[in-house]
C-alpha cells in the first residue's frame, strides 16, 4: 500500500462522500433546478464535476491531463440515481489506479496539465480535492435555494 492509501486516502474520501449526501436530499426534479442568469442547471452541474473525476482517472492512467471529455449521455444529468452509480463507479476506478502507485512513482512521476505545469502525483490529486471543494460550493448555493436540507458535513465544511 503506498503512502497515499495510507496517509491521505481517509481523509480524501470524506470530500469524495459529500457528493453522495447532497444527492441523498434531492429527486430528479430538483437537477434541473437554476438559479437563473448563466447558471447550469444543478443536474448539469452534477455531471460536470462527473466528467472531472473522470479526466482525473484517465491523467492518473496516462500521466497527462485530457480536458475535452464529456460524458456521452448529456441526460445522466436528470438521473439522481444514475449520477449516484456514477459517482461510485469514478471513486472506485479513482482507488484503483492511485493503488497501483509505488511509493518510487509517487516520488518520481508527475501528471502534465499543460505546457508549463506537471505536478507530483500527490498534488495533482490534491488539486482535484480543490475542484470537489469548489463543486460543493456552487452546489451548496443551489440546495439552499431549492430548500433542501444539507448534510452535517456539508454545513460544517462548505456552508
Amino acid at each position: 500500500m503506498n503512502r497515499i492509501l495510507t496517509d491521505y486516502w481517509p481523509v480524501f474520501t470524506e470530500y469524495q462522500a459529500m457528493r453522495g449526501q447532497m444527492l441523498a436530499v434531492l429527486t430528479d426534479a430538483d437537477l434541473a433546478f437554476t438559479p437563473g442568469g448563466a447558471n447550469l442547471p444543478l443536474g448539469a452541474l452534477c455531471r460536470e464535476i462527473g466528467e472531472t473525476e473522470h479526466i482525473y482517472v484517465e491523467s492518473f492512467k496516462t500521466l497527462a491531463t485530457d480536458w475535452a471529455y464529456r460524458h456521452p449521455d448529456p441526460s445522466i444529468a436528470g438521473s439522481v440515481a444514475r449520477l449516484t452509480a456514477w459517482y461510485a463507479e469514478l471513486d472506485a476506478e479513482l482507488a484503483a489506479v492511485i493503488a497501483a502507485f509505488s511509493d518510487e512513482q509517487l516520488a518520481t512521476q508527475r501528471v502534465r496539465r499543460g505546457p508549463n505545469f506537471a505536478p507530483p502525483i500527490g498534488i495533482h490529486l490534491g488539486i482535484y480535492q480543490e475542484a470537489l471543494l469548489i463543486f460543493y460550493g456552487k452546489a451548496s448555493v443551489y440546495l439552499k435555494a431549492l430548500g433542501k436540507p444539507l448534510s452535517d458535513q456539508l454545513r460544517g465544511w462548505i456552508a
